[in-house]
């Protein structure tokens, strides 16, 4: 039985709006309103951008020569972003929540057959980022 969040309480769709308006709508002025993931939410969002450079390096080393990072969908570099993000500064989330968390997050944005590809990616990525970092 699949567990239902509105887009309102999921962590992880909030990180990915904030992300979005962040890196798309240049939007300077992140504000986190009440939540009770609140610390997680800003941390995870303010990592993501601090470390912006280092996550695309990651992404175009991990992705391989098939995928151009740039080429990519904007919402597809947010999730593959913000989750690289927790996959190296996380370790102690397991990599099977961290993608299973941003697949569920990712129902809200996307359709199945994109979902599905957004799962063997971060299935990829985190397999060699766990590996190598590990």
């Amino acid at each position: 039985m699949k567990t239902f969040y509105s887009p309102r309480n999921n962590p992880r769709v909030i990180i990915i709006q904030k992300l979005y308006e962040k890196f798309f709508n240049n939007e300077n002025n992140i504000d986190f309103p009440k939540h009770r993931f609140r610390k997680f939410i800003k941390d995870i969002v303010s990592g993501t951008i601090e470390r912006n450079e280092i996550l695309i390096e990651e992404l175009d080393k991990n992705l391989g020569d098939k995928f151009d990072y740039n080429k990519l969908d904007k919402l597809f570099q947010v999730i593959l972003k913000s989750a690289t993000y927790e996959l190296l500064y996380k370790p102690n989330v397991s990599i099977k929540i961290i993608i299973k968390e941003y697949l569920d997050a990712s129902n809200f944005f996307l359709n199945d057959s994109q979902t599905k590809y957004l799962n063997a990616l971060l299935d990829n990525i985190a397999k060699k980022i766990r590996l190598t970092n590990g």
